[in-house]
């Protein structure tokens, strides 16, 4: 059992950084490759970024490529999405989750937070 917690949400402006983390407490977190994901009101959960258990690779939805970075800290069993030149397009609840698997559908992650809302004003 990994429980997931997220953190660092809030209120920016256009153009403004934010940087969200996820600390994993229960079952090792450097076994697990992770994700991002954000769903906005009325829309699907899509994935933001995902990294793999060791710190790589990495990938990113295109409309974040250059202005997001996923990374981890294995040691503190923290994952971090650093966000900058938000958009208010960006505004959405954040979930990280953990999978054992490469890549996979949304629906195949096995532990998922509780999410954290980024709102981005214009």
């Amino acid at each position: 059992q990994v429980q997931l917690r997220e953190s660092g949400g809030g209120l920016v402006q256009a153009g403004g950084s934010l940087r969200l983390s996820c600390t994993a407490s229960g079952r090792t977190f450097s076994t697990y490759n992770m994700a991002w994901f954000r769903q906005a009101p009325g829309k699907e959960r899509d994935v933001v970024a995902y990294i793999g258990w060791s710190g790589v690779p990495t990938a990113y939805a295109d409309s974040v490529k250059g202005r997001f970075t996923i990374s981890r800290d294995n040691a503190k069993n923290t994952l971090y999405l650093q966000m900058n030149s938000l958009k208010p397009e960006d505004t959405a609840l954040y979930y990280c989750a953990a999978t054992t698997l490469y890549r996979p559908s949304t629906g195949a992650y096995d532990y998922w937070g509780q999410g954290t809302q980024v709102t981005v004003s214009s």
